[in-house]
């Protein structure tokens, strides 16, 4: 029996009909999808054109310029890579849509360099230059300055009401009861393990099989160990339809809970955006007869469905919603801001309750998840503000004051693994421009992520699995998650008065397959600069101990020194284009400084002033601080 909806195929030859029945049966070994040819290696046809307006070479960016040696359309990722060396180092290319463009001019080697507010910036040959795309008419720039928090006591204007529209719900306690079903179900789930893979030697007909019955079966489960009624009607008549309400909010609680906590889900939330990703292609939507894919809840849309918006614009909610730091504060004076948040969060939930539909403790609910929101930019975003402080704090901008150079940040390639060269004053603009840029993407990272998952969850932007030297992964674009990080690139850069270094943003290549491996990248900057900016913190403690005192003295000179030494070494070769896995991948892309400070990571145990990380509590990157 199929569901509503369910349409019964042809039989190929005298095999059974390719139906959800027949999926779920006893003979689904034999069953052959009727649209679908027999064929080993069904991801791409080699012999296949790239779509017009694309790469020849990706075949999966926008093409950008145009060789005119080769009459042949690049995106200047590819461009750069295929004409470094050679003959090819002097074709000759024309930008395309040079109405949307910034002006440009051919280098050296063929590639289109922009000068960023009229600079001529000297690069090495070793980094692959571009600029920032500029931001397309069509899609919308807020005037609002979102970074700009609202202080206590002021009026926060529009900025709660935009920043709300992607904060998401905070979890009740019966959800979490779902969520920990979903987690558990996740992790015995083999699904990634059988659908990326070409072998077997099976045809795309069987892999639609297993990839439904995969899918099925997670399903049955969520259903049976919440409702064992609910899981009985699905066995019997196996039709998913009628629960389709149930299956979308259990996948939409493992979303939701994965955004506001980035570290929980670490090796579930790939499978799920990755099966909710297959069931939206339309053979499987067919046959399960619903989509699995629901919109994320957000502050925003429930306040604005009971008609509530005013509560984010009322002059209390920035006290309802602080964050309470105990730093050196006394007791009294913390007690003092709990209490005076609580009384606000009550004024709030019962100003602007509507019962029984909007009850006040949802409103509750919705101010506590603004206030994780600003719990998670202490966390993630915070980090970047403290580095930038100590850049400023013990390096000048444009000098080398020591004697002995110790606060000298000038690298050069191929000493100490550097693959730039940069002097003092260059590396110090590249330092603060990359925390800056980091920075700006951790404080919009909500917005990003809501973007990454509709890109990911397109009906219209087919992926397709690839070998990018790094195993096989899914290639696919993601347009909404680029325009928006080109708009906080556009921002940052407005913000410096220039730029050093490339501004390609690798999206969709072989570098970041796709929008889940952005997200994934970039939601890690916090285990890389919290540990550093903790054991820092710790110094004086440690140097107020008579023992390490002499140690410190004795080995490195000073508290000042040891500073020096730590942040020196970490500005220096945390951002010297090293870690890329060959030399055309590595420089000074957007990308590309985030690997470098994951490379000087690696090779922390290494360092002289190890030991004192270990003394400060250190346990590595990866641990809980």
């Amino acid at each position: 029996m199929t569901s509503s909806g369910l349409s019964e195929t042809e039989p190929r030859g005298n095999g059974p009909l390719f139906s959800l029945e027949n999926i779920l049966g006893d003979d689904h070994e034999k069953l052959e999808h009727p649209d679908v040819r027999p064929e080993g290696w069904d991801e791409e046809d080699a012999e296949r054109e790239a779509a017009h307006g694309y790469c020849v070479e990706c075949e999966d960016q926008p093409a950008e310029v145009c060789c005119e040696t080769c009459a042949d359309d690049y995106c200047e990722v590819c461009f750069a890579a295929q004409h470094r060396k050679g003959s090819r180092k002097q074709h000759v290319a024309k930008p395309l849509a040079v109405g949307e463009k910034k002006p440009s001019k051919p280098s050296q080697n063929g590639a289109v360099h922009a000068v960023p507010n009229g600079q001529d910036v000297e690069m090495e040959d070793s980094e692959a230059e571009g600029d920032a795309d500029p931001i397309p008419p069509s899609v919308p720039i807020s005037d609002i300055v979102l970074s700009s928090q609202p202080a206590l006591g002021t009026d926060p204007g529009e900025w709660f009401v935009e920043r709300a529209k992607f904060i998401p719900l905070r979890l009740t306690l019966g959800e979490r009861k779902y969520l920990r079903l979903l987690d558990a179900a996740l992790q015995v789930s083999e699904y990634t393990d059988k659908i990326d893979t070409l072998g077997f030697g099976m045809s795309k007909a069987r892999r639609i099989v297993h990839q439904i019955r995969e899918l099925c079966a997670i399903l049955s489960g969520l259903v049976l160990a919440a409702d064992y009624k609910q899981g009985q009607e699905l066995f019997t008549d196996r039709d998913f339809a009628s629960n389709a309400q149930f299956f979308q909010q259990v996948f939409e609680l493992g979303r939701r809970h994965k955004i506001m906590n980035p570290d929980k889900m670490r090796t579930t939330y790939g499978k799920l955006v990755y099966l909710l990703q297959d069931s939206q292609t339309p053979e499987v939507r067919e046959m399960l007869g619903f989509t699995c894919v629901t919109p994320i809840k957000t502050v925003h849309g429930l306040l604005d469905q009971h008609g509530v918006l005013d509560l984010l614009r009322d002059p209390l909610i920035t006290a309802a919603t602080q964050e309470i730091i105990s730093g050196k504060r006394s007791r009294r004076e913390i007690q003092r801001d709990i209490k005076a948040k609580e009384r606000a969060i009550e004024t709030l939930s019962a100003k602007y309750c509507r019962p029984p539909k909007l009850p006040q403790e949802v409103v509750r609910q919705a101010l506590y998840s603004i206030g994780d929101n600003h719990a998670f930019l202490r966390t993630n975003r915070d980090p970047c503000d403290r580095m930038i402080g100590y850049l400023q704090q013990y390096f000048h901008p444009t000098q080398v004051r020591d004697k002995k150079n110790a606060d000298s940040l000038a690298i050069r390639s191929g000493r100490g693994g550097a693959r730039l060269s940069h002097d003092h004053a260059r590396q110090y603009a590249y330092v603060m421009q990359s925390l800056a840029l980091w920075r700006e993407i951790l404080h919009d990272m909500f917005h990003l992520w809501s973007l990454a998952e509709q890109d990911l969850l397109s009906e219209t932007v087919p992926y397709r699995l690839r070998d990018t030297g790094q195993g096989l992964n899914r290639v696919q674009a993601a347009p909404k998650t680029s325009r928006m990080m080109h708009a906080i690139l556009n921002r940052a850069q407005k913000g410096l008065g220039g730029w050093v270094g490339s501004s390609v943003i690798h999206m969709g290549d072989h570098n970041v397959p796709n929008a889940l491996m952005f997200i994934d990248k970039y939601s890690q900057i916090y285990r890389i600069l919290l540990p550093i900016c903790i054991t820092l913190s710790q110094l004086p403690t440690l140097y107020g101990s008579p023992a390490l005192r002499a140690y410190i003295d004795a080995e490195y000179g000073s508290l000042d020194a040891l500073y020096l030494e730590i942040l020196g070494d970490f500005f220096r070769h945390a951002f010297d284009g090293s870690g890329a896995d060959n030399f055309y991948d590595a420089g000074s892309c957007i990308d590309g400084r985030l690997t470098s400070a994951w490379n000087w990571c690696s090779s922390l145990e290494k360092k002289r002033y190890f030991h004192v990380f270990l003394l400060s509590g250190f346990n590595g990157f990866d641990g809980e601080w």
